[in-house]
């Protein structure tokens, strides 16, 4: 389970307490796992553990105030919030925990805390008397409401000299909880090709063929990849959108540049890990048809005519070939249709001969092309199992007669639709091991 933190990044927040001596150890063993961690440290935690203690122990400067210049003249804080995949802070005081909750920014942690968007976790540690306060339960019940994971407390006798409930979690049962905070769709040793964006298709130097794709979903799968631990290559259209971390992006402009990097970028993931642990997702949304010739100059406009006439020939279908390779990946496509989603997505699956597919309606302007949120509908082929033949005809879903799962993922953010995305790929791909034993 603990391998579910390699690579993964852990900022780390110290707060003023006894148990603040633990975090040495508690480094430690997050690095022992893979991850790689930054501290931020409150004035408070500093009178208990130095600073240098703990960027000897990780490897990294340790971030004390919020107003340095140094870090602010490139946001610092900010910086530190997006760099994380999970916040947590050890040990969390009473103190800091009101903070929380009332959205306190006044040192650099809290500040961090309000900026973030990644996983948070908080393991209190306190007096028991203090975890005991109606006013400290009533914030842990604000926490866990706003899907704060909560590691501890443990029970026993405190430094103090009291015995009850307060004591921070021992540090490897809290590398244990983080390691849970990435359980979903775990892709370690999994090697991940995702194409991306939009393609272009040139009429002359200076006009092309298009669509309305951003590369946002694509970019958020690539991202939830690495995340999951998979190695990725982003095979992506002209798109303007920054690299995921930790992900290989090769640019492409035509259809044809796709075909041929998406073709590369396969074989060395076959290479490299077998048809087994490879997988390649196809998010792109390639041009069908390109231009038979590309006009050598400008084309001009005629004065003569108000219609011009275009040959179009058509574009090779990347996705199809990779699911007709004898050798190949676990393959993903996606359908984005305008009317009639889910029997269009069904068609693909089966005449493209996919793993699984992933269905939305682009024509909603709320989940579509620019977006920064997404619905969809999923599909892979299954048999029917023993319960679901007995259960007769009427007890089936349209999905099921045709042979085929499926998952509903409702609207939310791109990146969370990746991760569910993740989870449904991870699931898929154990069944197949399970499956060739």
């Amino acid at each position: 389970m603990l391998a579910r933190l390699s690579r993964k990044r852990i900022l780390l927040g110290v707060t003023g307490g006894i148990a603040a001596y633990k975090c040495a150890e508690l480094i430690r063993r997050l690095r022992d796992a893979g991850a790689e961690v930054q501290v931020i440290m409150t004035a408070a935690a500093q009178e208990f553990i130095t600073p240098l203690t703990l960027q000897a122990l990780s490897g990294n400067t340790v971030h004390t105030d919020l107003l340095d210049p140094e870090a602010e003249a490139a946001m610092g804080h900010i910086e530190l919030a997006r760099w994380a995949d999970l916040l947590l802070i050890a040990p969390a005081s009473a103190d800091t925990i009101a903070r929380l909750c009332q959205g306190v920014a006044n040192d650099l942690l809290t500040t961090c805390w309000l900026a973030c968007g990644a996983r948070k976790a908080i393991a209190p540690a306190m007096n028991q008397q203090m975890w005991l306060d109606p006013a400290t339960q009533n914030n842990m019940i604000t926490l866990q409401a706003r899907e704060v994971a909560i590691f501890g407390p443990d029970s026993g006798l405190q430094a103090c000299g009291d015995v009850g409930a307060g004591r921070l979690l021992d540090p490897l049962d809290i590398v244990a909880r983080c390691a849970e905070q990435f359980a979903n769709g775990a892709l370690t040793g999994r090697h991940v090709v995702i194409n991306a964006g939009p393609t272009r298709e040139a009429l002359d130097p200076v006009r092309y063929m298009s669509n309305h794709s951003s590369g946002k979903m694509g970019f958020a799968l690539a991202e939830a990849c690495a995340e999951a631990g998979a190695s990725v290559t982003l095979i992506a259209g002209p798109v303007v959108l920054p690299t995921p971390d930790r992900v290989q992006r090769i640019d492409v402009v035509s259809a044809r540049d796709m075909q041929s990097a998406c073709e590369q970028a396969v074989d060395a993931a076959l290479a490299a890990v077998g048809a087994a642990n490879s997988v390649f997702i196809a998010t792109a949304a390639v041009a069908d048809y390109r231009p038979a010739q590309v006009a050598e100059q400008k084309i001009k406009k005629g004065d003569k005519s108000d219609e011009m006439t275009l040959t179009l020939v058509k574009n090779p279908d990347i996705v199809a070939g990779i699911a007709a390779r004898s050798e190949r990946p676990l393959v993903m496509g996606f359908a984005a249709e305008t009317q009639a989603v889910e029997a269009y997505a069904q068609a693909k699956l089966a005449r493209k001969k996919l793993d699984l597919i992933a269905c939305n309606d682009v024509s909603r302007a709320d989940i579509g092309f620019q977006s920064d949120d997404n619905a969809m509908i999923v599909f892979w082929p299954t048999p029917l199992s023993p319960a679901d033949d007995a259960a007769g005809d009427a007890a089936l879903s349209d999905a099921q007669h045709a042979g085929l799962g499926r998952a509903d993922l409702a609207k939310a953010s791109k990146p969370q639709i990746a991760r569910q995305i993740v989870t449904l790929l991870a699931a898929r791909l154990a069944a197949r091991d399970e499956y060739t034993l």
